[in-house]
């Protein structure tokens, strides 16, 4: 059973992960390039992180808490990095 759950967060996660890149690389403007890696790239890599956590978590006899602290640092970093790049493409006075 732990594998099926594994196997689907894998492929989810995988999934997500593609669509992100993809609309990375097809996407023509940057705020809309920003949104693909921000939101489904994040996903993608949730989504495997959960596999990793449930697959260590079944092997070993305790809860494995490094893709915990990967996931935190995922979910801080990204959103800022986001927002630094569309700052810095943004001309002044552009949204005022």
């Amino acid at each position: 059973m732990v594998e099926l759950l594994v196997s689907f967060f894998l492929v989810a996660g995988g999934a997500f992960a593609l669509i992100g890149s993809i609309g990375l690389a097809r996407l023509p403007d940057l705020f809309m390039r920003l949104h693909g890696p921000t939101k489904a790239t994040t996903l993608g890599v949730g989504g495997i992180l959960v596999a990793s956590m449930l697959h260590f978590s079944a092997i070993e006899a305790g809860v494995s808490l490094h893709e915990v602290l990967v996931a935190v640092f995922l979910m801080i970093t990204a959103p800022v990095s986001a927002h630094l790049v569309a700052t810095h493409d943004d001309p002044p006075g552009r949204w005022r």
